[in-house]
């Protein structure tokens, strides 16, 4: 479902990511929610944005949004899956969907960049098709930001 970055279904995503961030990285929560809360909501609204939340039971369990990176290029952020919910394929349709929604604004590629601390979203966007832009072989430290691309089919997300 596309809510507002205001929306209450948007508020457990950013919440929870700023406790994983902070957790991972060494920050507050504070610190960490105050980053993601940075970004102008408007990034993250149609026509050239999209911010969504998966819901089961009433109760959000995933979510993400893109922003636009370029003419042709939509940004992945704030992917999460509820740490309740994980290890059930949320992660992956959040992104299958955010690829969808891109493509159908014409968008043909999709980058993303994604923290050396976290392991699990590497291997979220390896399985979902995307292509390292670093090198693997090096350290997660060492590398830093780990950035991700993706192009889209002409008809959509593939």
């Amino acid at each position: 479902m596309a809510v507002h970055q205001t929306d209450p279904l948007a508020a457990p995503l950013i919440e929870e990511l700023a406790l994983e961030y902070a957790t991972r990285y060494g920050r507050t929560p504070g610190e960490q929610y105050s980053e993601l809360k940075a970004y102008p909501a408007e990034e993250f609204e149609p026509p050239r944005g999209a911010l969504i939340v998966a819901i089961s039971d009433g109760v959000p369990v995933a979510g993400g949004a893109f922003r636009q990176f370029d003419s042709s290029t939509a940004e992945l952020k704030r992917i999460w899956t509820a740490s309740s919910h994980r290890k059930r394929g949320y992660g992956k349709l959040v992104v299958a969907e955010l690829e969808r929604i891109a493509g159908e604004r014409g968008y043909s590629r999709i980058y993303l960049t994604t923290g050396w601390r976290q392991p699990e979203a590497v291997a979220l966007y390896l399985a979902t098709g995307y292509t390292a832009l670093y090198d693997p072989n090096l350290p997660s430290e060492e590398v830093g930001a780990h950035a991700f691309e993706k192009f889209l089919d002409c008809v959509g997300a593939s």
